[in-house]
């Protein structure tokens, strides 16, 4: 668990993050280089960012499927949080915003109960991501569920598409190198994102 005592990283409080276009929520994927390098995709569910950790990253690869690990839920300020988490820490690394935008469930099914279910498929529109995922549970292990994050195969699909080729904050346009040689450049807590329009 975080220990919000040794670390920067925002805790949730009255601050509003912006709200999406009518019918949309936000989501977020962080790229994380803690003990290992891994991407957090986080979705605006139930007034918290539901998390999973996806150690190669999402990719528009429908031939793919990514292991996805569900972990804790984010309060909505963590939605554009880049910086450095201490070492030592939960979590402890440097953290950047590698993609955002907005998410809509691509059925009629509630989202909080799709993923209690197991479950739940998604249309993204986003800087980098677009298109149809699922998110599926696949069972335990070490405590922790694991699923599968796949893209489906649709407009959006590309087929050997490598979140690693797209290094970059779509929050500030810096590397994780970046923000681990100069953190305090990067956090703001009261900065705007610049979501995508959904027409």
């Amino acid at each position: 668990m975080r220990d919000f005592a040794s670390t920067r990283e925002p805790r949730g409080s009255d601050v509003v993050v912006s709200e999406p276009p009518q019918g949309h929520r936000r989501y977020v994927v962080q790229r994380h280089r803690a003990r290992r390098l891994h991407y957090d995709f986080r979705l605006e569910i139930g007034g918290a960012l539901a998390s999973w950790a996806v150690p190669k990253g999402p990719t528009l690869d429908p031939s793919v499927r990514r292991l996805a690990v569900h972990v804790e839920d984010h309060p909505l300020e963590y939605f554009d949080f880049e910086g450095v988490i201490p070492a030592g820490g939960y979590g402890g690394g440097d953290v950047i915003v590698w993609d955002w935008g907005t998410w809509a469930p691509a059925d009629d099914r509630d989202p909080a109960e799709a993923v209690e279910q197991g479950d739940l498929h998604i249309d993204l529109q986003g800087t980098k991501l677009a298109g149809r995922f699922a998110l599926v549970r696949r069972g335990t292990a070490g405590g922790k569920e694991q699923w599968l994050l796949i893209h489906k195969r649709d407009d959006h699909a590309s087929q050997g598409w490598d979140p690693e080729s797209l290094p970059r904050s779509v929050k500030t346009g810096r590397t994780n190198d970046e923000v681990k040689a100069d953190p305090d450049a990067s956090w703001d807590s009261n900065a705007t994102p610049d979501l995508p329009h959904i027409g």
